[in-house]
């Protein structure tokens, strides 16, 4: 039976696996969006975890959404065509967030995983940018952040929205936007594999 959302509760999808505890989700960890997901703002996003609480709600940002401006195009006097910013999710899409490699150099950084870090001092990492003592495979930046509600996010994954998944930091920083979703399912083993070949439309095929 060709998969659908209107099945999306069969009994094969059910084998996959696809099927997470929301007692697992913390800070630096992985939502990896179910394939015909219909928001539009995640459809086959990776959203990587900053915070989470049980009795506050998530926050995270959306790795895999490149949009045609760089850094330059918004902060004025960085370098030109580098550091690309990309959509890190509909809230407060006007602000600017990052997640960087440079922990204690940059302060009041906040660790997310080992040898990963969010935030901090914005003039500071401003000034490392322009002194060329950071690259772009130290610190992503991001227009607006992903948010939950307390009890939304664990809702979400009832609802079999996300794939909820470890975080191999090599993913953030060698694979292609275009390619993270795709990866992060193939990460998975072999079953997760089969969701990650589904089309977008399988009307059409």
């Amino acid at each position: 039976m060709m998969f659908s959302p209107e099945n999306i509760e069969n009994e094969f999808f059910l084998k996959l696996g696809f099927s997470f505890d929301a007692k697992d989700l913390a800070k630096g960890k992985l939502l990896i969006s179910e394939p015909f997901l219909g928001d539009p703002n995640f459809n086959r996003s990776v959203v990587l975890l900053l915070e989470y609480a049980a009795e506050g709600g998530a926050f995270g940002v959306v790795l895999n959404k490149t949009t045609e401006l760089f850094m330059s195009d918004i902060i004025e006097g960085l370098p030109n065509h580098r550091f690309p910013f990309h959509y890190g999710g509909p809230v407060e899409q006007d602000n600017l967030f990052y997640i960087h490699r440079l922990g204690e150099a940059l302060e009041d950084a906040k660790p997310v995983a080992p040898g990963l870090w969010w935030g901090g001092n914005f003039e500071q990492l401003k000034q490392l940018v322009l002194n060329g003592s950071v690259t772009e495979d130290e610190v992503m930046f991001f227009g607006g952040y992903s948010g939950w509600e307390a009890q939304q996010l664990e809702g979400e994954l009832k609802e079999r929205s996300w794939i909820l998944s470890a975080l191999e930091k090599d993913l953030i920083w060698n694979v292609a936007p275009d390619q993270m979703w795709r990866s992060s399912l193939k990460q998975l083993g072999s079953k997760f594999s089969i969701m990650a070949d589904f089309p977008e439309n399988p009307g059409l095929n």
